[in-house]
């Protein structure tokens, strides 16, 4: 039981907190319907049996199975993960670049998880040192790779409140 409630509080927290961050973004449906499907059964459950509360469950799910039944409904639902956006195209299977949008949702999905995985240890480099440490085995479309380094970038250097007034102007722009 435990277990649940530190689950259940830990997605709560962190949903709320990329709603936050959405809404600065003016992204405010992305704000509110952000990770709805981790309260469905087959990722709720699969939080709770795998939660250990300094990193995601998907993580510990992975490494006993080798893959993890919750991240694969996961990715197909949000398209806030760049794995949501592989199909076959002209040229074979492969990434499509993301819409704006979602890669401002996935940045803001992603300093909330280092926010609340790394608690008093977050800084502004967090979330762009998660993206760097990954991106070797991350196949994402090369126009959304730049635009997540130079955002998750443009963090690091000038901070959360810079940063997210940088992607909203930019985000206007292009949208």
């Amino acid at each position: 039981m435990k277990k649940l409630i530190q689950h259940f509080m830990t997605i709560t927290r962190h949903k709320i907190l990329v709603g936050k961050y959405c809404f600065k973004l003016g992204l405010y449906k992305q704000g509110i319907l952000h990770d709805l499907s981790k309260y469905l059964p087959i990722e709720f459950i699969s939080g709770v049996k795998y939660f250990q509360g300094y990193r995601s469950p998907i993580d510990k799910e992975k490494e006993i199975l080798g893959y993890s039944k919750a991240w694969l409904h996961h990715k197909g639902r949000n398209k806030h993960h760049w794995e949501y956006w592989y199909d076959f195209t002209k040229d074979g299977y492969g990434p499509i670049e993301m819409p704006i949008q979602y890669v401002c949702e996935m940045i803001c999905d992603r300093i909330a998880a280092s926010r609340i995985y790394l608690k008093d240890n977050y800084k502004n480099d967090s979330a762009y040192e998660y993206f760097i440490t990954r991106l070797n085995n991350t196949p994402m479309h090369k126009n959304t790779e730049l635009m997540t380094k130079t955002f998750l970038g443009y963090i690091k250097d000038y901070g959360e409140e810079e940063g997210l007034k940088m992607i909203k102007e930019e985000l206007k722009k292009r949208m």
